[in-house]
């Protein structure tokens, strides 16, 4: 019983984390775009490294 409540514990971080994940990821394509059209090197840069992270968390999060 208590694995199950673990596993059950696990999968609801886990979609926490998803979640928060996603909102980061919306936030930083706002700031791309913003970035993009101000012709703002450094942000862009900083904030493709940024997705990069986030792409790379919700591939792991989503192979679960």
């Amino acid at each position: 019983m208590k694995q199950v409540m673990n596993a059950y514990r696990k999968k609801s971080l886990d979609k926490q984390r998803l979640a928060v994940l996603r909102l980061e990821l919306n936030y930083e394509l706002a700031v791309l775009f913003e970035a993009i059209q101000e012709e703002n090197e450094e942000v862009k840069s900083k904030t493709k490294r940024k997705l990069e992270r986030i792409r790379q968390e919700l591939v792991k999060l989503e192979g679960l």
